[in-house]
């Protein structure tokens, strides 16, 4: 029995029976190290001491979740409704509410790909930008699993293609252990080996948009934690609101790309200053407005703290590499079988991680040297390996790429993370992309 195969189905069937993520990854990891004969003491430990990986990102979250709230404060939100209630016109008018709804998806949509490359902030832009666009999303009826799955667009194909950003790291990882490994690779090449897979991603937002998620969906305007319905609004306090965005982003920005640190809890802290200061917080609420914000993140930051936990079990097992070997096994000689397994194999792998990051180095020792074996070029090479550490990264509940939109679109109760956000991120991009990975493999 492969302890990745047991405890990743472990967590999934949990998490689709709506048992708590958090607990479906704490059972799932203990399962996981049982049957990779690690026995209690040893899974636990492994678990205990991954917990730290994502303890800076869960701090990130919660600070983002208090800014979030803060920047209410300013009226913002309230704002924005007032313009897009002028856009959409008098109830009826449903040219103009078809337009604004195009406008605000491709607004999203465009934002998401930009958060990986012209303005690589990853998913810190989703707490800020979504809440408030929710009573928006509403009014125009807005199937919130269409956002969840634009976003998931955004954060993913960007990646997968495009060598600036977040590309350029997840490109360069895949190089490096590509030629570790023993296959020389041009980063050059990845973006042309990558354009069939990523057009996968492609069709399957296109399906998203026109097919699946077309028809109107009804949601209760319900109150966000820690924000009012109704916030008044001034030129001023729209203007300090629009000026803690642009110092957060700057922020972020100057410590991510100049001293190539983390800088998520400090771009959150520099709003929330810019706030303080402009007189849009309150010395007598800043306590009461954190707090609610914090709670407002604080279920994404445990889950990234457990993936963590569960990832360090899954790695300490060693059953990656014998999942690996025991597929290669199945292949034989047969190119067709065995890029279909590989993929399957990466899809498995980041579905438990939940990260395409980590999955790369994981795969690629093994990978490299079976496509080798079985006679694939180094173009199908890349292509294999590249869409095998993407497949999962979508429809993961541990992954940022569905816990990102989650974090913005459930904060008033109305989405459910599972069901909502990584059934039809899974769906929609997880099964184009074994299909185009596939045939990119074969013909490439």
């Amino acid at each position: 029995m492969n302890a990745v195969l047991i405890a990743v189905t472990v967590m999934l069937i949990l998490s689709l029976l709506r048992i708590n993520v958090v607990f479906a990854l704490i059972v799932g990891a203990l399962v996981g190290g049982l049957t990779g004969g690690l026995g209690i003491a040893a899974t636990i430990e492994a678990f205990t001491n991954g917990l730290g990986g994502s303890a800076t990102i869960a701090l990130s979250y919660a600070l983002l979740g208090a800014f979030a709230v803060a920047l209410s404060k300013t009226g913002l939100p309230d704002a924005m409704v007032a313009t897009a209630i002028k856009v959409v016109g008098k109830e009826g008018e449903e040219k103009r509410k078809t337009l604004s709804k195009a406008l605000i998806l491709l607004i999203i949509l465009i934002i998401s790909i930009f958060s990986q490359n012209v303005v690589p902030v990853h998913i810190a832009f989703i707490p800020v930008l979504i809440p408030p666009l929710l009573k928006v999303l509403n009014e125009l009826q807005v199937d919130r699993r269409l956002i969840a799955t634009i976003i998931a667009f955004g954060l993913i194909t960007p990646y997968m293609y495009l060598p600036v950003g977040f590309g350029a790291i997840f490109q360069g990882i895949m190089q490096t252990n590509m030629e570790k490994s023993g296959l020389e690779v041009s980063l050059s090449d990845i973006p042309t080996a990558m354009a069939i897979p990523a057009l996968g991603m492609v069709v399957g937002l296109l399906i998203a948009i026109f097919f699946t998620y077309r028809k109107k969906r009804h949601y209760e305007t319900r109150e966000v934690t820690g924000q009012d319905l109704e916030n008044p609004y001034t030129k001023k306090s729209i203007m300090i609101g629009i000026i803690a965005i642009i110092a957060s982003l700057s922020v972020q920005l100057f410590l991510s790309q100049k001293l190539e640190v983390e800088g998520m809890i400090f771009g959150a802290l520099a709003g929330l200053i810019v706030l303080f200061i402009g007189g849009v917080l309150k010395r007598n609420e800043a306590d009461i407005v954190m707090t609610n914000g914090m709670k407002m993140m604080a279920f994404i930051g445990f889950v990234m703290i457990t993936a963590s936990g569960f990832a360090s079990v899954i790695q300490e097992t060693g059953h990656v590499e014998q999942l690996v070997e025991k597929s290669a096994n199945l292949i034989g000689g047969n190119q067709a079988i065995g890029a279909l397994l590989m993929l399957l194999v990466g899809l498995l792998v980041t579905m438990g991680i939940g990260s395409s990051f980590s999955t790369v180095p994981i795969i690629t020792a093994i990978f490299v040297p079976l496509c080798i074996q079985l006679g694939f070029s180094p173009m199908a090479t890349i292509a294999i390996i590249g869409t095998a550490g993407a497949l999962g990264d979508a429809g993961s509940p541990a992954s940022d790429s569905t816990l990102g939109p989650t974090s913005g679109l459930a904060v008033d109760g109305n989405h459910n993370h599972i069901w909502d956000t990584c059934v039809p991120t899974f769906f929609h991009y997880n099964i184009p992309l074994i299909i185009f990975g596939w045939i990119a493999a074969i013909i490439l």
